[in-house]
């Protein structure tokens, strides 16, 4: 099979979050099983920052949108089997941010993804036919909509099917309705039936009503979105669609995260020899200048800083975390908590240690150094940090929500099962209550030995997820 996946970031060219360790391992997996994967995204100025050097593969692509033609270069690299298409546009994709500032979204995100989306459609005379399209977040959800109206009766097309996943219900792509026209959309369109959603465009609308199917990325996840709390609203949607939706837990690039292979750690260690963790441990105490203390557990976070992530709840019960253990925070996000995890860095000096920022190379030395990795997420459709920690011997815990519910069970130090700790509600005194549990073991080497072990054990590799991925894209 042919299978073109559409995402506007993937690892290692462009990222903000794990939408791009996704797209940017499972193609990967699809190609060592003796298929045909290529990706295609824009080219960021991120992609250029970060060394790629992509080769002119069709200049001056033209296409029509808004009643003009318009003109893209489509540049290629090959890369772990998987060939990688950019679609050059300076004046939309040439910017500092993916998406937005800090300050907030860019203003014409409805016309750099639409451009983007029919931009990928214009190139498949020149990429060649597809068998199945996997189309990943709202960015790539005019696709499945412009293929449907826009190219029924083009051949190249023709029988081509759809899979569009969700990374995140709650990043709809809403754009006031007044754009409509401008993206070639009919207004036949814009109803309760199509795209229209509280009188606004919706991207993630599109992209759901007009696939032939519909995943996201846990079990867990796929259940909870079919309910108002999780369904954003756009549960009654989905569950119209239920049976052609589908719950797929991501996968593990074990070639990248793996402390026995990783290049950014200071000392590599496995399963059979955790002595090189103790080396970690001293190193991100001292990239976060921390006071090392073997008997204080360090506690980390990679994270968006917004609400969502439970940021809030950590925030609040901060001066309760420092009495028995050490925190270091890698993440930028909304503004306010930007400043609060500054202030919190001065306030408690030697204890806390925050960078505001994106950094590899980092987020690695925290996942080898670190004792306990938190996410205390409202919600985490799957989550990749807590299956990386594991891996680690860096002991998850983690909201009981989605893809972090589907993959931690929580340590019963009774039966020494178990490879985390889980509490229930959002709130203060619950997230305290875990990290106290963790704490407890921590303290009982004995146990805690017991728990890495476990940790260590969990196999979280992308050949399962791309073999369910594989069986959808055949059924399809």
């Amino acid at each position: 099979m042919n299978i073109l996946f559409i995402s506007p970031e993937v690892f290692p060219f462009a990222k903000t979050g794990g939408l791009a360790d996704v797209v940017g391992a499972l193609p990967e997996a699809i190609a060592k099983k003796g298929h045909k994967a290529s990706t295609i995204m824009p080219f960021y100025q991120l992609v250029k920052k970060n060394g790629f050097k992509p080769v002119m593969f069709k200049k001056n692509i033209s296409l029509r949108i808004n009643n003009r033609e318009e003109f893209f270069n489509l540049l290629l690299l090959k890369h772990s089997g998987v060939d990688v298409y950019f679609i050059e546009k300076n004046e939309y994709y040439d910017r500092e941010f993916l998406y937005g500032t800090p300050q907030g979204d860019y203003q014409d995100n409805a016309f750099r993804f639409g451009f983007y989306a029919k931009a990928i459609l214009a190139s498949i005379p020149y990429i060649g036919r597809q068998d199945v399209f996997h189309c990943n977040d709202w960015q790539s959800g005019l696709v499945p909509l412009y293929i449907k109206a826009h190219h029924k009766d083009d051949p190249l097309f023709n029988n081509v099917k759809v899979l569009f996943t969700i990374h995140n219900m709650a990043y709809q792509g809403l754009f006031i309705k007044d754009v409509v026209p401008y993206l070639d959309i009919s207004w036949d369109l814009f109803n309760q039936a199509g795209v229209e959603f509280w009188d606004k465009l919706s991207f993630m609308k599109a992209g759901i009503v007009f696939s032939d199917a519909i995943s996201t990325v846990s079990k867990g996840y796929s259940k909870e979105i079919l309910a108002p709390e999780f369904g954003c609203g756009l549960d009654g949607l989905l569950k119209n669609r239920e049976k052609d939706l589908y719950g797929i837990v991501n996968g593990v690039d074990y070639s990248v995260w793996n402390p026995a292979v990783d290049q950014f750690i200071t000392r590599k260690f496995n399963e059979k020899d955790l002595k090189g963790k103790i080396e970690c441990k001293k190193d991100l105490a001292k990239a976060f200048e921390i006071k090392y203390n073997a008997k204080r557990p360090i506690i980390a976070m990679i994270t968006r800083l917004a609400e969502q992530k439970g940021i809030d709840l950590v925030v609040n019960i901060m001066k309760d975390i420092l009495k028995d253990s050490d925190f270091v925070i890698l993440g930028f996000g909304d503004e306010k908590y930007n400043n609060i995890f500054k202030g919190l860095a001065k306030k408690y000096k030697g204890k806390v240690g925050v960078s505001i920022k994106f950094d590899n190379a980092l987020s690695h030395k925290m996942e080898a150094g670190a004792d306990m990795f938190l996410m205390p997420s409202r919600y985490e459709p799957c989550g990749l940090n807590q299956m990386y920690s594991l891996k680690y011997a860096t002991v998850p815990v983690v909201r009981a929500v989605g893809g972090l519910d589907d993959t931690i069970q929580n340590f019963n130090p009774a039966t020494k099962k178990g490879n985390g700790f889980k509490f229930k509600d959002a709130t203060n005194e619950a997230l305290l209550g875990a990290i106290k549990e963790a704490v407890a073991v921590f303290k009982n080497k004995k146990l805690w030995d017991e728990l890495l072990k476990n940790c260590i054990a969990c196999d979280f590799s992308w050949e399962s997820s791309a073999e369910q991925y594989l069986k959808l894209y055949k059924n399809l």
